[in-house]
C-alpha cells in the first residue's frame, strides 16, 4: 500500500509517466514472484513487429512538414480552390488542419504551425473573433481519425499485442476511421456555412489558383501515395511510410530547399524524441498489461460492471463520459497504452466490436483534448493567441458541442466505423 501511495504522489508532482508505469510493474511482478526478465521480453516482441516501423517514419514526415512551408502552401491552395464559397475560408481552415494534423498525428503542433496563418486571414476576411477562436482551436484535432495519425496505428498495435478480439489490423484502422472522420468534417463545415453567411466572398481566380497547384504540386501526390498505396494493396504501412519519409526528405530537403542539411539532425531529434517517448511507454504498458491479465482484472472489472450495467448501450454512455474526461487530462498516445489493455477486454465482453471501440476511444480522445476546464488545447491556443482561457472556452462550446453529437452518433451507429469493412 505504501508503494502505492507513493507512486501516485510521484506521479502528482510530475514524475515521467514512463517511470511511474515501469515501477508499477516491476512491483507487481516482485510480488507475484515473477522474474522481472518478462519486461524486457515486451520490448523484444515490440522490436519484432514491422508495424511498429510506421511509427517513426510517418512522425519523421510529419516533424519535416511542419518545419517547412508546406503549411503556407496547403492553405494558399485550398484558398484558392475554396475561398469562393459561402464560409470558403472556414472551410479552407478546417480541410487544412485535419490533413495536416493526419500527417502530424498532434493536434497541439497544428494550433501551433497554422494558428498563426489562419486566424489572422480569418479576422481580415470578416470572421468574427469568437468563431476564428473557436475554429482553429477545434480543428487542430479532426485529423486524428484519418490516415496515417499515429493513434490509429499504435491502437492497432496495443490491440494486437493482447490477441484478443479477432484480427485488427492498421489497415482496419485506417478504413474504419474515413466516415467517421468525414462525419466530423461535414459536421463542422455545415457549421461554418451558416455562421459566415455575413462575409464577403472572395472572388475566384483561374490565376492564383494555378500559381498555388504549381507552387504545391510536390505535396499534392502525398495523400495518394499514403492511401492510394495502401488501400490498394500495393505498399505495406510500414512500406508506405517508408515512401512517404522519403519522398517528404526529398521534396523539403533538396527541391524546395526550405530544410538545409545542417538544421536536419535538429529535426530528426525533435521527431525521434517523441518517438522515443511513445515507445518507451508502448513497452513499459504492455509488461503491466500483462501483469494486469495474470492477476485477472479486466475479468474483475468486467464483473463489478455486470453487477451495475446490463446492457451496452448503457455500457457505451458511461465510456463516453470516462474517455471525455481521460481526454482533458492524458495525451492520446498514454490514454491508448494505458487503458485500451483494460477497456478492450471488456467491451468485447459487451459484444462491441474492437476496431469500433478504437473509433469510439480515438473520437472521444479528439474532443478531449478542449474539453473544459482542463483540455490542452485550450490552453495551448489560450498561450498562442494571448487570450484569456475563459474566452477561449466560450469560443470553442458551439464547436465541443456540435463534435459531441458527432460522437455519439459515432458510438451508436457502429455502421460507421464498420460498414466499409462489411463487419457490421
Amino acid at each position: 500500500m505504501i508503494i502505492v501511495l507513493g507512486l501516485i504522489l510521484l506521479a502528482l508532482f510530475g514524475a515521467p509517466l514512463f517511470a511511474i508505469i515501469g515501477a508499477s510493474a516491476l512491483w507487481g511482478f516482485y510480488q507475484s514472484e515473477i522474474d522481472l526478465s518478462v519486461v524486457a521480453i515486451e520490448f523484444f516482441r515490440l522490436a519484432e513487429m514491422p508495424v511498429l516501423l510506421a511509427i517513426p517514419l510517418f512522425t519523421f514526415a510529419g516533424y519535416l512538414l511542419s518545419e517547412s512551408n508546406a503549411p503556407h502552401r496547403l492553405v494558399r491552395l485550398t484558398q484558392a480552390l475554396l475561398g469562393w464559397l459561402p464560409g470558403g475560408l472556414a472551410f479552407v481552415a478546417l480541410v487544412a488542419c485535419a490533413l495536416f494534423t493526419a500527417f502530424t498525428g498532434a493536434s497541439g503542433v497544428t494550433i501551433v504551425a497554422l494558428g498563426a496563418l489562419l486566424y489572422p486571414a480569418l479576422k481580415e476576411a470578416g470572421y468574427r473573433d469568437n468563431f476564428s477562436l473557436g475554429l482553429v482551436t477545434t480543428s487542430g484535432s479532426l485529423g486524428l481519425l484519418f490516415a496515417p495519425a499515429l493513434p490509429l496505428i499504435l491502437y492497432a498495435v496495443v490491440a494486437q499485442q493482447l490477441g484478443i478480439g479477432g484480427s485488427i489490423s492498421v489497415e482496419d484502422m485506417f478504413i474504419a476511421g474515413l466516415l467517421p472522420g468525414l462525419l466530423m468534417l461535414l459536421i463542422l463545415l455545415a457549421w461554418s456555412y451558416w455562421s459566415s453567411r455575413h462575409v464577403v466572398l472572395a472572388v475566384f481566380s483561374k490565376s492564383e489558383a494555378w500559381a498555388a497547384l504549381k507552387e504545391a504540386a510536390w505535396e499534392i501526390p502525398l495523400p495518394v501515395i499514403v492511401l492510394g498505396g495502401v488501400y490498394s494493396g500495393y505498399f505495406a504501412i510500414s512500406e508506405a511510410a517508408a515512401v512517404t519519409a522519403f519522398y517528404v526528405l526529398i521534396v523539403e530537403v533538396f527541391i524546395h530547399r526550405e530544410i538545409s542539411l545542417r538544421k536536419l539532425p535538429a529535426v530528426m531529434r525533435e521527431a525521434m524524441l517523441l518517438v522515443g517517448g511513445i515507445l518507451i511507454i508502448l513497452g513499459l504498458s504492455l509488461a503491466s498489461t500483462n501483469y494486469l491479465i495474470d492477476q485477472e482484472v479486466p475479468t474483475a472489472l468486467f464483473a463489478w460492471l455486470h453487477e451495475r450495467v446490463s446492457d451496452p448501450l448503457t455500457f457505451l454512455i458511461l465510456l463516453n463520459i470516462f474517455l471525455l474526461v481521460l481526454g482533458t487530462m492524458l495525451d492520446i498516445f498514454s490514454a491508448l497504452v494505458l487503458m485500451v489493455p483494460l477497456l478492450l477486454p471488456v467491451a468485447l465482453q459487451y459484444g462491441i466490436d474492437p476496431v469500433h471501440l478504437g473509433i469510439i476511444f480515438l473520437a472521444n480522445m479528439q474532443i478531449g483534448y478542449f474539453t473544459p476546464p482542463v483540455g490542452m488545447n485550450l490552453f495551448i491556443a489560450s498561450y498562442r493567441f494571448d487570450r484569456p482561457v475563459t474566452e477561449i472556452y466560450r469560443a470553442t462550446l458551439p464547436w465541443f458541442l456540435l463534435l459531441f453529437g458527432a460522437v455519439i452518433l459515432i458510438t451508436y451507429w457502429p455502421s460507421l466505423s464498420l460498414g466499409l469493412l462489411g463487419r457490421n
